[in-house]
Formats: C-alpha cells, sequence, structure tokens
C-alpha cells in the first residue's frame, strides 16, 4: 500500500480530475437523460470497471506492451470512434414513437458494456493510467504491482460515487424540463450529438511523442 502522503495527494488528485468536464462525464450525462438514473449508474459502473482492466495492464506491464506497437493508438481510436458512431446511428434511427419505450426498457448490461467497451477503446486513456498511477507509487513500502492495483481499485471507487452522483443530478434537471414528447426527441438528439462529439474528438486525438 502507498505511504500515507502519496495516498492523500492521489486523493485529491483524482477528484480535481473527475470534477474537469471530459468525455466520460459527458457519457454518464447523456446516458442519464436518455434512459434514466440506473443508465447513468450502468454507464459509471462500466467506466470503472474499464479503469480496473486498465489498471490490471498497467500493473502486468501489458499497457507498456500494447503502446509499444506503433499501429496500437490508431487502431483503437479509429475504433473507439467507429463505436461511438454507431451508437449516435442507433439512437437517431429508433422511431419517434418508441423514444418513451427506449426510455424504460433500455437493456442496463448494455450500457455497462458502452461504458467499458468506450473507454477501452480510448488510447489516452490508457496512456493516462501508464502515467498517473506510478506517480503515487513508494518503493521502499512494498510490491509496486500490489500498490498500482491498490491506487486504480481507489481510483475506480472515486469515479463510481462520482459519476454516479453526476448521472442522478442530470435526471434531476432532465425531470424539470418536462417528459412530454418534444422533451423525448430533444433528449435522444442531445444524446446521438454527444456520442459523434466523443467520436469526432477521438478522430482529431493527436499521438502522444
Amino acid at each position: 500500500m502507498p505511504d500515507a502522503a502519496n495516498l492523500y495527494l492521489f486523493v485529491i488528485a483524482a477528484l480535481l480530475l473527475l470534477i474537469v468536464p471530459g468525455p466520460n462525464m459527458a457519457f454518464v450525462t447523456s446516458h442519464a437523460l436518455a434512459h434514466g438514473w440506473r443508465a447513468g449508474f450502468a454507464a459509471a459502473l462500466g467506466i470503472s470497471v474499464a479503469d480496473l482492466l486498465m489498471t490490471a495492464m498497467v500493473s502486468a506491464g501489458i499497457g507498456a506492451l500494447v503502446m509499444s506497437w506503433s499501429p496500437a493508438f490508431e487502431v483503437l481510436r479509429w475504433a473507439g470512434a467507429c463505436y461511438l458512431i454507431w451508437i449516435a446511428w442507433q439512437a437517431l434511427k429508433t422511431p419517434a414513437a418508441a423514444q418513451g419505450a427506449q426510455r424504460q426498457l433500455a437493456s442496463l448490461w448494455k450500457i455497462f458494456g458502452r461504458g467499458t467497451v468506450n473507454s477501452l477503446l480510448n488510447p489516452k486513456a490508457l496512456l493516462f493510467f501508464m502515467v498517473f498511477l506510478p506517480q503515487f507509487v513508494s518503493v521502499e513500502t512494498g510490491s509496486i504491482s500490489l500498490q498500482l492495483m491498490f491506487l486504480g481499485a481507489l481510483l475506480a471507487l472515486i469515479a463510481l460515487l462520482f459519476h454516479a452522483a453526476l448521472g442522478l443530478c442530470a435526471v434531476q434537471l432532465g425531470a424539470k424540463l418536462g417528459g412530454g414528447n418534444l422533451s423525448r426527441r430533444l433528449g435522444t438528439y442531445g444524446f446521438a450529438l454527444v456520442m459523434a462529439a466523443l467520436a469526432a474528438r477521438l478522430v482529431f486525438l493527436e499521438r502522444p511523442r
């Protein structure tokens, strides 16, 4: 386990990173607005599971191995962009009359999977874990791999609580806007727009030098 000073700094850094608007925040909020608080929580849980998986990759050295393959960044970037565009298209092609049913019947497992896959297909997310976690490891306090796993699990837990609360706030905001057909259509278009914007963000990512 990292020493107390590093752990304290890690928690502060994690909270500061989470409150800065980013793709995960947009992903959770858009799902919560479109499908309700359970969908927001499912998206948040998917993101946290992806965090754990990327932590395991970093701890085992797999992350560095993957990113050492020159085309890996481009493959992940374009696969993620195509996946997000597909989600946006699926939302837009749903008939307007079915939007109310979609809001109630959206598969939470599917949304959970979206959150996980979307994070794993973001090459900068993996690079972030490779750079961020080791800064708070203390060589003198034990196994580096175990410390990395502990920090990654702690980050995943903090992120889950933060994103779950964010989803609840988004649902409360959506409720104030009303639940008519117009608001549902706007919610669908807004959801598709967010997915397309996240895809565009991946397309225009610059490979780290």
